[in-house]
């Protein structure tokens, strides 16, 4: 085992360590848990890596076109007077950049929920994996001159986590400037994202916005399914052009608004939101 592996699982022991203080895990045993194919399929299929590491080429693709075209930009907040800005791309961090379903699959096998009293020492113990193509994309946007962003949802308080994180793995963190915007940083920094991609567009030429939820892109509070698939197309002409999107089947704001965004609820009054918003097909008796 090298230092470099041994280093990660002890860090990986400890956070789980914290985590454990919180739940009761019982081994490996789980009873039913809605979360568990989609992180199974996150963490093993090759068909997932296989789309992370296509997005993330076409994202190369769709970076040196919009290195080419002045005109170009992703940010509805960009404004005017853009084209001879400095270019950048702004980036989500988990399950974009950041593999976290280590920690979604210890709420499986803790039998608990998300909450930011787990969820704060995960980020802190700095042990998430890279997406799939993620960094090679990075590296390639730095190549060309492309500042990176990343705006996060995370709170302030996990900034330190988030960078140590992003550096252990080489990823491109500027020390000159603050790159990493999360949330709550500044007071008007919320959990909708407009303002932080505002604050890029200020003095950049934002080329892409690469996420995981749709309001990585738009801002979408409480909006409903339909309000979304307006959303879907009114913007037709960004999605994998200008807006890039990396698939996530564990969590996001499209179980929200399948369930009303009604997260207080039982897992059975879920459920029923949940085959509510689906359509069905019936067999013909």
């Amino acid at each position: 085992m090298t230092l470099r592996k041994s280093l990660k699982g002890s860090a990986l022991a400890v956070a789980l360590s914290v985590l454990a203080v919180n739940a009761q895990a019982d081994g490996h045993k789980s009873g039913p848990n809605d979360l568990m194919n989609a992180t199974v399929w996150t963490q093993t299929s090759v068909e997932y890596k296989a789309h992370t590491l296509a997005t993330y080429k076409l994202a190369e693709m769709m970076l040196d076109r919009a290195l080419a075209d002045k005109s170009w930009t992703a940010a509805l907040e960009q404004g005017d007077s853009y084209q001879g800005k400095p270019p950048a791309v702004i980036l989500d961090v988990d399950e974009t950049v950041l593999d976290n379903s280590e920690y979604e699959a210890w709420l499986i096998k803790a039998k608990k929920n998300y909450s930011s009293k787990t969820w704060g020492p995960y980020v802190d113990a700095a042990i998430s994996r890279p997406i799939p193509g993620s960094k090679e994309f990075i590296t390639y946007a730095k190549s060309k001159g492309v500042e990176i962003f990343y705006v996060s949802n995370r709170k302030a308080p996990g900034e330190a986590g988030t960078r140590k994180n992003l550096k252990a793995l080489g990823y491109p963190v500027n020390e000159k400037i603050d790159t990493v915007l999360l949330r709550g940083e500044k007071e008007e920094w919320g959990s909708e994202k407009s303002t932080r991609r505002a604050h890029v567009a200020k003095d950049y030429r934002v080329l892409l916005l690469l996420g995981d939820n749709i309001g990585d892109f738009v801002d979408v509070k409480k909006a409903t399914l339909a309000d979304r698939n307006a959303l879907l197309e009114k913007y037709k002409g960004n999605w994998s052009s200008k807006w890039i999107t990396i698939a996530n089947p564990m969590y996001g704001s499209w179980e929200g608004a399948a369930i009303g965004y009604n997260w207080r609820g039982s897992a059975e009054e879920k459920r029923a939101s949940k085959m509510k918003a689906m359509n069905f097909w019936e067999p013909k008796q």
